[in-house]
C-alpha cells in the first residue's frame, strides 16, 4: 500500500484541499514552491507510463480540476505548473502516479 492510498483510507493525515470521488488533492509534505499540491488517483497507476487507455477519463479529470485546484489556491492568474514525474532519473519518489500542482512564484525554464 502507498502512502497515498493511506491519505486516501485517512491512515495518515495530510491536508486535503481537493476531493472527488476516484481523485483527490492534498499539499505536498515538502513543497517547492508557495503552492504545491499533488493531485493523486485513488486507485494505483504505478506510473504515467503504465497508465492504460482506460485511464484516459480519469487523467483527463485530473487536469480539469487542476484549473478549479489553482484558483482555490489563488494562482490561476500569475500561473501554475503542472508535473508528472516517471522513473528515479524524473524525481519519482512514490510509486503511485501523481500531478504537482507548482505556483505562487517565477518558474524556471527549462526545469531541474
Amino acid at each position: 500500500m502507498t502512502i497515498f492510498q493511506k491519505i486516501a483510507r485517512r491512515e495518515i493525515p495530510a491536508d486535503i484541499i481537493y476531493e472527488e470521488e476516484d481523485f483527490f488533492a492534498f499539499r505536498d509534505i515538502h513543497p517547492q514552491a508557495p503552492v504545491h499540491v499533488l493531485i493523486v488517483p485513488k486507485r494505483v497507476i504505478p506510473r504515467i507510463g503504465d497508465a492504460q487507455p482506460g485511464d484516459a477519463e480519469l487523467l483527463g479529470r485530473m487536469i480539469v480540476a487542476s484549473k478549479e485546484i489553482a484558483a482555490k489556491l489563488g494562482v490561476i492568474e500569475s500561473g501554475y505548473r503542472l508535473v508528472i514525474n516517471h522513473g528515479p532519473d524524473a524525481g519519482e519518489s512514490v510509486p503511485h502516479l501523481h500531478l504537482h500542482l507548482l505556483g505562487g512564484r517565477a518558474m524556471a525554464w527549462p526545469p531541474g
